[in-house]
């Protein structure tokens, strides 16, 4: 499956997580910025992009626990100027207003 396919499908099969992040992210709804969702990236899919400044927010399962793809990946995405955020999905699902706090203060950081 290629890359755009494979994004489609990310996009249908949304955790619980990430469905109530982008509920915050999507529709210009976090100060007036836009996010794209499960984009394709180089090599990879990032879960949540805003372009202008650069921020990359991954909602991150058990599975990423001290993940080395996850740190090549992320080293990937630095190199090329991106900041990468990452929350536990549990976070998301208890703390979201600390998560889109966090987010909020990075893409300010970061310009546009």
């Amino acid at each position: 499956m290629n890359q755009t396919n494979f994004a489609k499908q990310l996009r249908k099969n949304m955790t619980e997580a990430e469905k109530r992040l982008w509920f915050h992210l999507r529709a210009y709804r976090l100060n007036g910025k836009r996010f794209r969702r499960q984009q394709p990236l180089g090599p990879y899919i990032v879960d949540f992009i805003h372009f202008g400044s650069k921020i990359i927010v991954e909602a991150d399962g058990s599975q990423h626990h001290q993940s080395e793809t996850d740190q090549v990946r992320d080293e990937w995405l630095r190199s090329r100027g991106y900041k990468v955020l990452r929350f536990w999905n549990h976070d998301i699902l208890k703390q979201l207003d600390v998560v889109l706090s966090v987010i909020y203060e990075a893409v300010e950081e970061g310009g546009e």
